[in-house]
């Protein structure tokens, strides 16, 4: 039993000094000091950097994506089915307007022509003697009708010949390079069989699709600056067709442009980067987007006046990647606050360490 209060008494006792170590020894006082010195010290002014801010010109432009492609392009098939029996291109080769560039089998129809061209002959013959024979009345005006319109009608044949002849020859629509070439001499070709792409990609046209806010600075004659993954260079093109209509899923409107492609850089199909430019603001302010601290009901800026932070309500519009356009707040030669904004409450001390100009 007295065992035990001598053990109650040793932990009473240690507790007592560590109490008193802990609150009443010296360095507990000198730390105690310590504190509320720290406590008491007045807080400093804020370093900050500022930004006199002054009227602008901003180019307003947005970025897109587009595709490249080509000016015509179309897949050449026949008219008509027969054997080939020529091939006069070779791909990739550039070919003109109206160039051949297939022949399917036509010696009947060619035969069919001689023939019937050779009546025709005849016939124009008969025809020309029966005209100087009505005037002389020689003969009846019924027999020289006659004779006209047999002469007519084998004019008539011969067009009809020669159309199907024509339809057994593939001729280019339109000057470009023809692609390769899915056929080979005495193969049997029929309509649906395709020969091969011919492409005019020169100029190129940039097909991409803006959004609706962006509709009314958008217009024909509109200049845009784009980008291929081919090629380091910055090609130029100008809008020359808007759709009349908005996607009803996405809420834009496609846009069409033409760019010149004399070197032939450009590919159809390929991925554009697109640099379209809507307008240009001729005065304006614009201030780094760090700046500029968003509230609920508005944005304001921090504004250095008289050596301490002055707290201004602003209007924005016009962002960029790294400045934001403020259309009311500000004047030129306000002195904005660009660092420090978190340590920052309005009318707190400021001291500038750089002036941004």
């Amino acid at each position: 039993m007295k065992t035990r209060y001598i053990i109650y008494i040793v932990l009473a006792l240690l507790v007592a000094f560590l109490v008193y170590n802990k609150f009443f020894s010296k360095h507990a006082k000198e730390t105690k000091t310590a504190t509320a010195g720290k406590g008491k010290k007045k807080n400093g002014p804020v370093a900050v950097n500022v930004m006199i801010v002054h009227d602008t010109t901003v180019v307003n432009q947005i970025d897109i994506t587009g595709t490249v492609d080509a000016n015509e392009k179309v897949n050449l098939v026949s008219q008509t089915a027969g054997a080939v029996t020529g091939i006069y291109f070779k791909e990739g080769q550039r070919v003109s307007k109206g160039q051949l560039l297939v022949k399917v089998y036509n010696q009947d129809l060619q035969a069919s022509l001689a023939q019937v061209q050779a009546q025709l002959a005849l016939a124009k013959d008969i025809n020309r003697r029966n005209e100087i024979l009505v005037q002389k009345e020689a003969i009846s005006k019924e027999e020289y009708e006659t004779s006209k319109s047999s002469y007519a009608a084998y004019q008539a044949q011969v067009a009809n010949i020669r159309a199907q002849i024509s339809r057994t020859e593939v001729r280019a629509p339109f000057s470009g390079v023809i692609g390769l070439r899915s056929i080979s001499p005495g193969g049997y070709l029929s309509p649906n069989t395709p020969i091969a792409t011919l492409v005019n990609i020169d100029p190129a046209k940039v097909t991409f699709s803006v959004p609706e806010r962006y509709l009314p600075l958008i217009k024909v004659g509109s200049k845009v600056n784009f980008t291929i993954e081919s090629s380091q260079d910055v090609f130029g093109a100008t809008v020359y067709a808007i759709e009349p209509a908005l996607d009803a899923v996405s809420r834009t409107i496609t846009v069409r442009a033409k760019a010149p492609n004399a070197k032939n850089l450009l590919t159809a199909g390929a991925f554009a980067k697109i640099n379209l430019t809507l307008d240009q603001i001729p005065k304006t302010i614009m201030v780094p987007t760090e700046a500029v601290i968003p509230d609920l009901k508005s944005s304001k800026v921090y504004v250095y006046h008289d050596g301490k932070a002055l707290a201004k309500d602003v209007k924005t519009d016009l962002r960029t990647d790294t400045k934001i356009q403020i259309v009311d707040g500000l004047k030129s030669g306000d002195s904005v606050v660009v660092s420090g904004l978190i340590q920052i409450r309005p009318k707190a001390p400021l001291k500038v360490l750089k002036v941004i100009k």
